[in-house]
């Protein structure tokens, strides 16, 4: 289900952000339209968005989802409407890559964290998730990637 886990360090990275919180079951409603508005703002300001979207989930609630939609960009986005600039921070994180469908994430989620667990590695609240492919790369869902990324406290 995940490859195996690894603990890296990440470099900064500037992202263009729209902040959303929502019922869970609103997830689906909102991620499309979301990561449109995105790319088509910083489209409209010339700014390339190099790389996968991701996801910042600032807090885990079962009922709510509070999160960013992000893309990276190579220059600082000018906030327009929902669209804030934003970064990724230079932080430690554990991460691992998923194969499958998005509905198996809550699993590999659960795994990802047992092993944080069995390492004695402390995790901050948030979490990040990196598209790497997806539904736009492959009709089959066994082909798609997500990396998922928990950063960890000193």
């Amino acid at each position: 289900m995940i490859e195996t886990p690894q603990i890296v360090q990440t470099t900064g990275q500037l992202m263009a952000v729209i902040r959303l919180t929502v019922p869970r079951a609103e997830i689906r409603n909102v991620m499309g339209p979301g990561l449109a508005e995105l790319k088509a703002t910083v489209e409209a300001q010339g700014i390339a968005h190099p790389g996968p979207w991701f996801t910042h989930h600032l807090r885990m609630d079962p009922a709510i989802f509070d999160f960013e939609i992000c893309v990276p960009v190579t220059a600082t986005v000018t906030a327009t409407g929902r669209v804030q600039p934003g970064e990724w921070p230079a932080i430690k994180v554990a991460r691992t890559v998923y194969h499958g469908p998005y509905e198996g994430l809550g699993s590999a989620w659960g795994e990802f964290d047992a092993w944080i667990v069995a390492q004695g590695l402390k995790p901050t609240p948030d979490l990040w998730e990196c598209y790497v492919a997806g539904p736009e790369s492959s009709s089959d869902p066994a082909a798609w990637r997500t990396q998922l990324n928990r950063p960890l406290t000193d």
